[in-house]
């Protein structure tokens, strides 16, 4: 089935060329993979469903990810969420595993069944060694049988085995397949931008998770979409009164950068950082029991070893670093791309009903082409 995209609808975020397939995957060596849950229907039985959820990965280069590792950084503009493993990236500006995404009370399942992924793919050593993988969430409850705790190991494996380059599948998949946006369906979306070759041509790509926002706030290349589209004309998925709803706006936003630009950690924090300005442009406020966190991994110095305990590593390592004067046109690429990929995970979405018969609608395509129309008369 094919994807609808926002430039499907002639809706173009930012002045940056794409790269060919406006995905995170545009970053050389970068593989996503996707597990997808939907069961059941109806009444919301504990332990039975419905069920609305599933897992994200994303594989951040083309060597062996437990045994190289690439230079992160990360940021946070709320923190009512989850992202294991950032400790030791704040520490060692090393990304030294897989990131997965996943449902709030998921997030531990999903880490073990990372560490068990490396455990069996290293089997044929008996190096010491350890995994802090990482792991983010939001919260499908409004959808799912959140608190079953179905995903299972076997999902994580199966999102692994399926990532792959190329086209990303958005909207309603893996991780963000019981995730609501801007009080429509929302869920996982990527963009990407090329810099022009006296900036170094480098690419800087987003994933996201998107979950968070609320609809008179949503804002597409400037355009109050929200506002045009209220909740009378399109039912949001919290005024069920019959359900114990979270008030809109309560979600949260995962988006992880990549890029292939030979950035040092602390140049990945602030690539990060400006995730939240991209956020913003789209409506996004970081509410206070909003999580939105982000993180950024640099290729350009190609998967450096992790030595392993008994190694007596070399002394020094050669790496490069962009000159942190030449770092304000990625800036623009990461907030252009992350904006794109909210409005990719809106546009891609399809209408959802979940638990209790509550259902968060999909964006509609034609309302959101005539108003773009409207306010952006070619």
């Amino acid at each position: 089935m094919t994807t609808v995209r926002a430039r499907d609808l002639g809706v173009v975020i930012g002045q940056l060329p794409t790269g060919p397939f406006n995905a995170i995957t545009d970053v050389d060596g970068v593989r996503v993979g996707h597990a997808t849950i939907i069961e059941g229907d109806g009444p919301l039985v504990v332990g039975r469903g419905p069920v609305r959820t599933g897992v994200t990965v994303i594989v951040p280069h083309g060597g062996d990810p437990w045994r190289e590792a690439v230079y992160a950084g990360s940021h946070r503009l709320n923190g009512n969420g989850e992202l294991t493993g950032l400790e030791w990236i704040r520490e060692s500006g090393m990304l030294t595993s897989p990131i997965a995404l996943t449902n709030t009370h998921s997030v531990g399942v999903v880490r073990d069944a990372i560490i068990a992924a490396e455990v069996r793919d290293r089997a044929a050593t008996t190096d010491a060694y350890w995994a802090l993988p990482v792991v983010g969430e939001t919260w499908d409850g409004q959808l799912s049988d959140i608190n079953s705790q179905h995903v299972r190991p076997s999902h994580l494996f199966e999102a692994l085995a399926a990532a792959t380059s190329g086209p990303v599948a958005e909207g309603s998949v893996g991780g963000g397949t019981g995730m609501i946006c801007h009080e429509f369906k929302g869920g996982i979306g990527t963009s990407s931008r090329v810099l022009a070759m006296e900036a170094g041509g480098y690419t800087v790509a987003a994933l996201v998770q998107a979950n968070h926002g609320w609809r008179d706030r949503l804002t597409i290349d400037g355009v109050p979409v929200g506002r045009e589209i209220p909740v009378a004309e399109v039912p949001s998925p919290y005024d069920n009164k019959s359900a114990a709803s979270p008030p809109p706006g309560t979600g949260s936003i995962i988006v992880i950068l990549a890029t292939d630009a030979p950035l040092l950690p602390h140049q990945c924090d602030r690539l990060a950082q400006r995730a939240g300005l991209g956020v913003a442009r789209v409506g996004g406020a970081g509410e206070n029991s909003s999580g939105d966190l982000f993180l950024a991994f640099a290729t350009g110095n190609g998967p450096l070893p992790v030595w392993d305990l008994k190694d007596q590593p070399p002394l020094f390592r050669d790496v490069r670093s962009l000159v942190d004067e030449r770092m304000t046109p990625l800036f623009w690429a990461a907030i252009e791309a992350t904006e794109e990929a909210i409005v990719n995970a809106l546009v891609a979405a399809k209408t959802m009903v979940g638990r209790d018969g509550i259902t968060a609608r999909a964006l509609p395509h034609d309302r959101l082409r005539e108003i773009m129309a409207r306010y952006r008369p070619r």
